[in-house]
C-alpha cells in the first residue's frame, strides 16, 4: 500500500496516472485568454501528489493543473 492519496473524478471513479479524462464544464484557464471546452478530451493525465488535482497538457496549454470535480474517466 503507498502514501498516494487515491484521487477520483467528478463520478467518483478512481484515476491513475495515464488515464484520460473528458472535462463537465468550460473552464478559463487562469493566466491566459483560452478557454477549454466541455467534452474536451484529456490524455495521459499525471498525479501530483495533491488530493483533487490533476496534471496535463491540452493543444491550448501546457502544464495545466485541473481540480478533479471538472473532470470525469473517459
Amino acid at each position: 500500500m503507498s502514501d498516494e492519496p487515491i484521487v477520483r473524478d467528478s463520478n467518483g471513479a478512481q484515476l491513475q496516472d495515464g488515464d484520460s479524462v473528458t472535462l463537465i464544464k468550460d473552464l478559463k484557464v487562469k493566466g491566459t485568454s483560452e478557454t477549454i471546452k466541455r467534452g474536451t478530451l484529456v490524455k495521459n493525465v499525471r498525479l501530483n501528489g495533491r488530493d483533487g488535482e490533476v496534471e496535463c497538457n491540452t493543444k491550448q496549454v501546457k502544464g495545466l493543473v485541473l481540480k478533479t470535480e471538472f473532470v470525469k474517466k473517459a
